[in-house]
């Protein structure tokens, strides 16, 4: 039995002396994994952190919205020829064959003249409002003033004609009057101007000078301007 006891006594002591053998001096054990790093800062990283920094990507590799990416809102270039919304541009000076003639029918008590304006741009466009026109007179130059009649915008396919008038009081004084040399028609919405003969009579009456006695009426008032 006495041997026994040694002999359980030898192994416990050797098995302490073997454990000591495994351990530093500081009570640690030299055969656990050494402890992960930590990172020298938190913000920059490539983890899951890094989708939320500006300009980083999420885990698809897809910028997110509003950081930078490619591909945005924002559309290129123009329509071409055709304005906003669809609708046809408007038509350039450049674009109209514009004719005038003269349209008085007899018995009125004012003189008429039609003008024609044809779209010949090989595009849809469109006019709305009121020409520019002005006389040139002896006198000076003379601008016709509005009707003042609704002025729908025409759309004119590439061949078609749209006609406006213009009035303006006979002369029957007796008198010379004003002679008129020239007409001068600006398309609206434009600064190009076309100057054509004067088709209608060769004069206007003198006035006191309250006003212009010449009128224009809209685009499509077909020859008769008030």
């Amino acid at each position: 039995m006495r041997v026994r006891k040694l002999t359980l006594a030898a192994m416990a002591l050797a098995a302490g002396l073997s454990l000591t053998a495994c351990q530093n001096d500081d009570g640690t054990d030299e055969s656990a994994a050494p402890p992960a790093s930590i990172p020298s800062s938190s913000n920059g990283g490539s983890g899951s952190a890094g989708s939320d920094q500006e300009g980083g990507t999420d885990s698809a590799g897809k910028a997110p919205n509003g950081t930078g990416g490619t591909g945005g809102t924002g559309g290129t270039g123009g329509t071409g020829g055709a304005a906003e919304d669809g609708k046809a541009a408007k038509c350039r000076t450049d674009e109209l064959e514009i004719t005038a003639i003269d349209a008085t029918v007899g018995g009125d008590t004012e003189g008429t003249v039609a003008v024609d304006l044809k779209n010949g741009g090989g595009r849809d466009c469109t006019l709305a409002g009121y020409a520019g026109v002005d006389l040139k007179t002896n006198a000076g130059s003379l601008s016709a003033k509005r009707t003042g009649e609704q002025a729908p915008a025409v759309v004119l396919a590439d061949g078609e004609t749209v006609t406006f008038g213009i009035t303006y009081p006979i002369n029957d004084s007796g008198g010379s009057g004003v002679r008129i040399t020239a007409l001068v028609v600006t398309p609206p919405n434009e600064t190009e101007s076309v100057t054509l003969d004067w088709p209608g009579a060769a004069t206007l009456p003198v006035t006191d000078g309250s006003g212009t006695p010449v009128r224009v009426g809209p685009m499509g008032s077909a020859g008769q301007g008030g």
